[in-house]
């Protein structure tokens, strides 16, 4: 495989990079974040972080009220956020089916987008009337080891499925290219991947996972349903919630007019 790092090519901005970074450290149960925090979720100097929050402050995407209060996301990211979500046509049609769907199943639902070597939760619904906190928006997930990551792995083009692995020290090539093949084979006979709990990254959820791909994306999201193994199942899982997730997936295709087949991955 190619490595098709894209910090290898001469036009990448590792600056803004970092900047990106910062934003991305932020999760919405966060109640501020210092900059040793930030550069502990981000890897990056101290020294590096604190110019670099102070720049994104100035310009209105991070807030800090007082001194030694902590950064929170500022309102010039705020309008960013709402900008990007209502340029995605399929995001309003997707909340109220979400929303059905976790609470027909009594499931956590989920949208994720690849952030890297990792899946960002980039929005939650959650069941009316069940608790279910353990995951949020902005939490990350690793590909090997999850529903949703090989679900991506499987749906991924093939450029970019090589860029992600060369970058991801937790797979080798022939793990990700197995987990390819099993997720896609999932995906033409079931419609929606179930990862083996012998290969979770984590004992504590049960997750089933279909992506979907919009015209105005490059390339395909997430959508999940999981709780935790003692409320959901494997039995209930592949019977009952991975075909709810296909057909609600399925559902927002025709809603936008969008073919439902699985491109057959290289």
């Amino acid at each position: 495989m190619t490595s098709g790092l894209p910090e290898t090519d001469r036009r990448f901005a590792t600056t803004l990079a970092r900047g990106l970074a910062v934003l991305r450290a932020f999760r919405s149960s966060d109640d501020g974040l210092g900059n040793a925090e930030i550069a502990e979720r981000t890897g990056l100097p101290k020294s590096t972080v604190s110019r670099l929050t102070f720049t994104l402050q100035s310009l209105g995407y991070l807030s800090h009220a007082r001194r030694r209060d902590r950064y929170r996301p500022g309102p010039a990211l705020l309008a960013l956020g709402n900008v990007a979500a209502s340029s995605l046509s399929f995001m309003e049609l997707a909340g109220g089916t979400m929303q059905r769907l976790a609470d027909e199943t009594g499931t956590l639902s989920l949208m994720l987008v690849r952030d890297r070597d990792k899946l960002l939760i980039a929005k939650t619904w959650r069941p009316r009337g069940v608790s279910s906190l353990w995951l949020e928006a902005g939490h990350r997930l690793p590909l090997g080891g999850t529903s949703s990551g090989h679900a991506m792995l499987a749906s991924l083009p093939q450029d970019a499925f090589e860029a992600v692995v060369a970058a991801d020290d937790r797979l080798t090539p022939d793990r990700a290219d197995e987990i390819r093949r099993a997720a896609y084979a999932q995906l033409v006979t079931q419609g929606f991947v179930v990862t083996p709990p012998d290969q979770y990254y984590t004992p504590n959820i049960h997750a089933a996972a279909k992506p979907f791909q919009a015209h105005d994306l490059n390339e395909p999201v997430i959508f999940t349903c999981g709780a935790m193994p003692r409320d959901l199942t494997l039995d209930r899982l592949r019977g009952e919630v991975g075909p709810k997730l296909a057909e609600a997936v399925r559902e927002l295709e025709r809603m936008l007019g969008l073919s439902s087949a699985i491109a057959v991955r290289g």
